[in-house]
């Protein structure tokens, strides 16, 4: 079956009204974040922030499927000095509107540039907040261990004669029963925290993320074939992860310029692809 991939021109929060329910299995998207500064990509203030989202998750909410995941990534900025809580307020007001806030990964920025302010440091991470509609949802973790490496050299090497004969951890630590078992292993599962490197072409686009990015959720909660959703598409990124992985995409875009970069983009690579297998 051919991938489609679906490329729409306009405000995300009247086009996501033209997708059907319950027809999405991953929302990947970074939206603008928000910024007093009306120059920058989005320009909408904190304080004004939640309300503007909320009528897109509610669209978001309505065209995921009941074992979909939405993945949003965001941050807060400092304003007058402190931190803005209007992430921690967002998260809060989606609950309210029937989302289940299941996890929260942090994305560090490897190679984040230096700086200096007189109170506090750069910024090197990003959230990567999970939202689900069900608390069973399809999450395939084995796409995304990694290798065991020195760990089972060292810290399970010697183990003790309680962790070696236990059934079940008393601390919570999540190994499950034998703890001995996972010196045999040569991967393991990984953390919620992702250490990548930003993107330095940025792709004539002020905020696009490492392809790595995308890649490592659509793993993780999809299989090929599977509807994978950008509503701020963006300079594409997700779009065109989602092609290389044989997944079908829709991306939405208020940017004519973005828009048709992004399209050109994809049929260039749509044509490889096809070509490649001629």
């Amino acid at each position: 079956m051919a991938i489609q991939t679906d490329i729409r021109l306009g405000d995300c929060k009247e086009v996501l009204k033209e997708l059907p329910e319950n027809s999405v299995d991953l929302i990947f998207t970074s939206p603008p974040y928000a910024d007093q500064r009306k120059k920058t990509y989005g320009g909408i203030h904190p304080d004004k922030y939640v309300e503007w989202f909320l009528p897109i998750s509610a669209e978001l909410l309505r065209v995921l499927k009941p074992s979909g995941t939405f993945v949003l990534n965001i941050k807060e900025k400092v304003v007058n000095g402190e931190r803005s809580t209007y992430v921690m307020e967002l998260i809060l007001e989606m609950r309210k509107q029937g989302w289940l806030w299941t996890e929260e990964f942090i994305w560090h920025k490897k190679n984040c540039y230096p700086g200096k302010w007189p109170n506090r440091f750069r910024d090197a991470w990003e959230r990567l907040l999970q939202f689900n509609k069900n608390k069973k949802f399809n999450m395939y973790q084995e796409a995304v261990m990694v290798p065991m490496g020195d760990w089972a050299k060292s810290r399970l090497k010697n183990l003790s004669e309680t962790d070696k004969s236990r059934d079940e951890s008393k601390v919570g630590s999540g190994f499950g029963k034998n703890i001995s078992n996972w010196l045999a292993r040569d991967k393991a599962y990984p953390t919620n925290v992702l250490h990548l490197a930003t993107e330095c072409s940025n792709k004539n686009h002020s905020a696009a993320f490492p392809e790595a990015l995308p890649k490592w959720f659509i793993k993780l909660f999809t299989r090929e074939g599977d509807v994978v959703l950008d509503p701020f598409m963006g300079s594409g990124t997700t779009n065109l992860v989602a092609l290389n992985m044989g997944r079908n995409s829709i991306g939405i875009e208020i940017l004519e310029e973005h828009y048709h970069m992004v399209k050109q983009q994809l049929n260039t690579r749509q044509l490889q692809l096809f070509e490649s297998k001629v």
